[in-house]
C-alpha cells in the first residue's frame, strides 16, 4: 500500500470460486484485516472498497469506518465473519456514504443498525441489505429513504412486508432499482391498493427483484411498471407458480436481462421468446438444485425457443442455439445428472458444445458438463481463442483433453476442473501456461501428491495448495504421514503469488 498512498478504490477477491459450493475449507483464508490495517496506515484518501469471498470482522468494519473521512462505498459479496454491529459502525461514522451493497453474505443479524444512520445522513444512492435475515426497523428505514432524495437503488430483505413496501415506494418514487421484501397480503386490503397507487407513480423503475414470499393474487400490483423494466430477477421467487410467472413476464416487453427459476418451463420460455425481443441475458436457476427437476422444468426445447426468438441474446443459459446466437460471450449449461448423454441420440454432447465455441468466437466464459469426451476439449482449444474462464465437470476421457485446452486457449486465465480423469501427465505438461494464468482448481481428478510436488518444484512462483477434509491432517504430507506420493490428491488449488507460501493456512491445507 505504501506504493499507492493516494489510492481511492480497491477491489479484493479472496477464496476460490468453489467456496460457493462448500468445496473449500471454511477457514481457508481470505482475511480482510491485513488489507484494511495497511490501508488505514497508508491510504487515507480511500473512498471505495469491494470485497468478494473474504472474511471481514466487525473490528475490521469499525476500523474502516473510522479511518477514511471521505469513505463513500462498500461492496461485500459472499463474505462472512461480521454482524450488524459492524454495519452499525459503517452507518454511524461514514458520513458521506453513498453505496452500501451486501450481496449474499453470511451475516450475524443482531438487530438494530439502520437507525444508526444519523438524521443528517442524506447521501445514500444505493442500499442493499437483502441478505440479512432479521427484522427491519420500519420507522428507521422509512425516515432514511425519505431524506435520501438521491436514492436510486434499494434492495430489502424478506422481513419487509407488503404494507411497509407500499410506504417505502410512495416515499421514493424516483427509485430505478427495487428489491421487494415479502409479497403476501390480502389483495382487497388498503395496503395492497396503496401499493398499486405507489407503483403508478414510479416512472423510473427499470430493475425489479426480491419476491421472497408471494401471494399470487398480489402480483398484478406490479403490472403498471412491468412495461418499463429492463431487468427482472425472480431467482428467489420460489413460491410463484409457472402460470403466474408467465403472466407477469408477458407484461415485460422491454426486458434485457431475466433471471428466473426453471419452474417457468418450456412454455414460459416460449413466452419470453415471443414477448421479450430485446433480451440480452437469461439465467435459469434450478428450483431444486439437489433434485431431478420438476415436471415443467426447462429442456432444450425452451432454450431453442429463446435462441430463435431473441436474436440479440448474448448470455442465454446446442447446434441450433449456436447458429441463432453467435454473439454469446458467456455460456453455462449445468446438467445436474453427471455423464448424461443427449436425450434423443444417447450420444455425447461433444458436437453441441463444439458448435457453441465454433459459432461464438467472442466467448469469454464457458461452463460445460454432461457426457463429454476429449473431442469437446479439442473443439474448445481450437476455436475458443478469447476464452478467459472455463469450468468443467464430469467430462473427458484422458489427459489429452486437458492438454487440448492448455495448448489451444491462449487467453485462459481461470480453469476449474472437477471429477475429470486428468492426471499428473496433463498437469505437468501444462506448467508453462500456469504463470500466465490467475488460477487452476482441480478436485476429484487423477492428480497425485507426487505430481503436485513436481509442479511446485518446477514453478516456484506459484502456490500449490493441497486441501483435505477436516478429519485428515494435511501436515502429515510433509513428514511422511497422511498421503503417500502416489495417492490421489482430493483438491488442488494453484495460483500466482508475489509473497510466497501463506502463513495463515489452516491445519487441513498444505502448501507445497
Amino acid at each position: 500500500m505504501a506504493r499507492f498512498p493516494r489510492l481511492r478504490s480497491l477491489t479484493l477477491k479472496g477464496k476460490p470460486h468453489f467456496a460457493d459450493f462448500n468445496l473449500v475449507p471454511h477457514d481457508w483464508g481470505g482475511y480482510a484485516r491485513p488489507w484494511i490495517e495497511a490501508l488505514a496506515r497508508g491510504c487515507p484518501e480511500l473512498e471505495e472498497l469491494r470485497l468478494k469471498r473474504m472474511v471481514i470482522t466487525d473490528e475490521c468494519l469499525e476500523l474502516l469506518a473510522r479511518s477514511f473521512p471521505n469513505f463513500r462505498a462498500l461492496f461485500l459479496v459472499s463474505c462472512d465473519g461480521f454482524s450488524t454491529d459492524g454495519l452499525a459502525a459503517i452507518a454511524t461514522h461514514c458520513r458521506h456514504l453513498r453505496e452500501l451493497d451486501l450481496h449474499e453474505n453470511e451475516v450475524d443479524d443482531r438487530g438494530e443498525w439502520l437507525s444508526c444512520f444519523p438524521e443528517s445522513s442524506t447521501s445514500l444512492v444505493s442500499l442493499n441489505f437483502a441478505c440479512l435475515k432479521g427484522e427491519v426497523n420500519a420507522a428507521a428505514l422509512e425516515r432514511l429513504v425519505a431524506r435520501c432524495t438521491n436514492l436510486r437503488s434499494l434492495w430489502m430483505n424478506r422481513s419487509v412486508s407488503l404494507e411497509m413496501l407500499s410506504r417505502i415506494v410512495s416515499k421514493a418514487p424516483h427509485l430505478e432499482d427495487l428489491g421487494t421484501g415479502s409479497y403476501v397480503h390480502d389483495p382487497h386490503s388498503e395496503s395492497y391498493h396503496n401499493l398499486i397507487n405507489a407503483f403508478l407513480n414510479c416512472k423510473s423503475i427499470k430493475s425489479l427483484s426480491g419476491f421472497w414470499d408471494v401471494a399470487p393474487r398480489c402480483l398484478p400490483a406490479v403490472y403498471p411498471i412491468c412495461s418499463q423494466l429492463a431487468y427482472l430477477n425472480l431467482s428467489y421467487a420460489a413460491t410463484i407458480q409457472a402460470d403466474d410467472l408467465i403472466n407477469m413476464i408477458g407484461h415485460c416487453t422491454k426486458l434485457q436481462k431475466l433471471w428466473v427459476l426453471d419452474c417457468i418451463g418450456d412454455k414460459g420460455l416460449a413466452v419470453v421468446a415471443s414477448r421479450c425481443k430485446q433480451l440480452e441475458e437469461l439465467r435459469v436457476f434450478p428450483s431444486d438444485p439437489f433434485g431431478h427437476g420438476t415436471i415443467d422444468s426447462v429442456t432444450e426445447e425452451g432454450l431453442v425457443s429463446i435462441s430463435s426468438g431473441c436474436p440479440g441474446s448474448t448470455r442465454c443459459s446446442l447446434i441450433t442455439i449456436a447458429k441463432n446466437c453467435p454473439n454469446f460471450v458467456r455460456f453455462r449449461l449445468c446438467i445436474l445428472s453427471p455423464k448424461k448423454p443427449d436425450p434423443l441420440t444417447h450420444r455425447p454432447l461433444d458436437e453441441g458444445f463444439g458448435a457453441i465455441v465454433q459459432s461464438c468466437r467472442g466467448l469469454r466464459r464457458l461452463s460445460v458438463s454432461g457426457l463429454l469426451t476429449d473431442q469437446v476439449f479439442l473443439y474448445i482449444g481450437k476455436y475458443a481463442k478469447k476464452l478467459e474462464m472455463l469450468s468443467v465437470a464430469f467430462a473427458g476421457d484422458s489427459d489429452k483433453g486437458m492438454l487440448y485446452l492448455l495448448n489451444g486457449c491462449r487467453s485462459l486465465r481461470k480453469l476449474e476442473i472437477r471429477d475429470c480423469p486428468f492426471g499428473d501427465a496433463a498437469l505437468l505438461k501444462g506448467v508453462g501456461r500456469y504463470e500466465a494464468m490467475r488460477s487452476l482448481w482441480m478436485s476429484s481428478c487423477e492428480v497425485t501428491l507426487r505430481g503436485c510436488q513436481a509442479l511446485a518444484a518446477m514453478a516456484p512462483r506459484l502456490n500449490v495448495e493441497i486441501m483435505h477434509e477436516e478429519e485428515e491432517d494435511a501436515g502429515g504430507i510433509s513428514c511422511g504421514g497422511g498421503l503417500d506420493d502416489a495417492q490421489r490428491v482430493e483438491k488442488m488449488y494453484l495460483y500466482r503469488t508475489l509473497a510466497g507460501p501463506r502463513s495463515d493456512a489452516p491445519s487441513n491445507l498444505f502448501t507445497l
